[in-house]
């Protein structure tokens, strides 16, 4: 039976969207094609109707789940006036729910480290998706010039996702929640203190000066 362009393309996108959660959930060699195609409800042997290879695949899955966090970010950010934007995001996220639903979660916590040791071509595909969601966060620091902006929320990122990485290595314990909150923290508290007014300094008294008193001359004979 031969299927419509449409149908072709809907089934491709529910591949990507079951591989997406599949490999955030067991990482990108902890479940094979035939597993994959499986979820979404297909055989192995119709793999390579969609896809040239896994590689593709895996991309594909990646780009989709990165794709997903930073349409909620912008959605946040119309939604949310800007001072309350960076408190909302940074709750969602270092949050116990997403902790503990890596599947629909950020994909670079539960894929980072497994990206870094892939092909080049699958690095490039990742880190242009980053790069987007550090514009995405950088719109945030409105009060700060573009590269300022953009180095803010390159840090921003990197505690956000390392307190996630960390708070899942610890489980879902005392100290997993306790990594969350001093990650929430840090970032909020750093975002506070570059909102804060920069106090002008007291103006310095002037120095009275003082009149040289000349010394009298010796006479002459």
């Amino acid at each position: 039976m031969r299927y419509s362009k449409e149908h072709k393309l809907e089934t491709h996108d529910r591949i990507v969207r079951k591989a997406s959660v599949r490999l955030r959930e067991k990482g990108a060699h902890g479940i094979g094609v035939a597993d994959l195609m499986k979820d979404a409800g297909l055989t192995h042997g119709g793999f390579y109707a969609h896809f040239s290879s896994r590689e593709q695949l895996v991309i594909e899955a990646f780009a989709y789940a990165m794709d997903r966090s930073d349409e909620r970010w912008r959605k946040l950010a119309a939604e949310t006036p800007p001072q309350e934007r960076m408190a909302l995001i940074v709750n969602s996220y270092l949050s116990a729910t997403h902790r503990d639903d890596p599947g629909r979660g950020c994909a670079v916590p539960a894929l980072g480290a497994e990206i870094a040791r892939e092909s080049p071509k699958t690095r490039r595909a990742f880190a242009a998706k980053l790069e987007r969601m550090i514009e995405t966060i950088a719109t945030d620091f409105v009060d700060a010039p573009p590269k300022a902006a953009r180095k803010q929320a390159m840090a921003t990122l990197a505690i956000m996702m390392g307190s996630l990485l960390m708070a899942r290595i610890a489980g879902g314990g005392e100290l997993s929640d306790a990594i969350l909150q001093a990650g929430r923290d840090a970032v909020l508290a750093g975002a506070a203190d570059r909102k804060a007014p920069v106090k002008p300094r007291a103006p310095r008294k002037p120095v009275a000066k003082t009149k040289a008193v000349a010394k009298p001359r010796k006479a002459t004979a």
